[in-house]
C-alpha cells in the first residue's frame, strides 16, 4: 500500500507572515489558491466515474449523503442546501450531515468527530438503502466520524466516495471512489479551511 502522508499538516512554504505587507500576504494567498484548480483537475477521472454511478442510482430513487466534521462537514451541508434553490432538486435527494449536528454549523462541538459509529447511526434515521450514496469529506483523511461512516455504509451496500486532501488516507481506503485533491501545505500551517476547503467545495 502507498504511504499515507499528511501533507495538510506540513509546515507552510512561507515564513514570517507577520512581516509581510498586506499586498504580499494577499498575493501569496492568491498564488497558493491557484494550486487548487490543478489539484481538483487530477481528481476528475474518479469524480466522473462516481457521478455516473450516482446518476444510475438516483434514477432509481437513490439519494446522496455527505458526512464530515468541522469545515468539511459545513461544506457538505452547504452544498446540499444550495442544490434545491439552484437546480430545483428536492431537499430530500441530497442531504448533508455534520459531526455534532446543526449546532456544529456555527460553533465547534468538541470530540464530535471522534465517534466512528455516530455517522452510521445518523444515516439509519434516513432509512438508507443500497440505492443511496455516501460521500465522506475530510481534509486530513483521518476523521473517525467519516472513516466509520464510510466503512459501515460500504458494508451495508451503499455506494461510497470520499473527498480528501492528503494522499492514501484512511478515509480514502474506505471509499470505492476516492477523490484526493492534494493542494500541498496550507499558507497558514495546518489551516485546512484554506486551500483544502476550497478544493473540497
Amino acid at each position: 500500500m502507498a504511504e499515507f502522508i499528511k501533507v495538510t499538516e506540513q509546515s507552510s512554504l512561507y515564513d514570517n507572515l507577520e512581516q509581510m505587507s498586506v499586498t504580499e500576504l494577499l498575493t501569496n494567498l492568491n498564488n497558493e489558491d491557484q494550486k487548487v484548480a490543478i489539484a481538483v483537475r487530477e481528481s476528475i477521472p474518479v469524480m466522473a466515474a462516481l457521478v455516473e454511478k450516482i446518476v444510475e442510482r438516483m434514477e432509481k430513487g437513490g439519494r446522496v449523503f455527505y458526512i464530515g466534521a468541522g469545515t468539511s462537514g459545513r461544506l457538505g451541508v452547504l452544498d446540499a442546501s444550495e442544490l434545491p434553490p439552484t437546480y430545483g432538486v428536492s431537499p430530500d435527494l441530497v442531504i448533508g450531515l455534520i459531526a455534532g449536528g446543526d449546532k456544529a454549523l456555527r460553533s465547534a462541538v468538541e470530540s464530535a468527530e471522534d465517534d466512528a459509529h455516530k455517522a452510521w447511526n445518523e444515516l439509519k434515521e434516513f432509512d438508507v438503502n443500497e440505492l443511496d450514496t455516501l460521500i465522506g469529506i475530510a481534509a486530513s483523511g483521518t476523521t473517525p466520524y467519516v472513516i466509520g461512516g464510510l466503512r459501515d455504509a460500504r458494508e451495508n451496500g451503499l455506494l461510497t466516495g470520499s473527498i480528501t486532501c492528503n494522499p492514501n488516507s484512511p478515509v480514502a481506503a474506505e471509499a470505492e471512489y476516492a477523490m484526493e485533491a492534494v493542494v500541498g501545505p496550507e499558507f497558514v500551517t495546518g489551516s485546512t479551511r484554506m486551500k483544502s476547503g476550497t478544493a473540497q467545495k
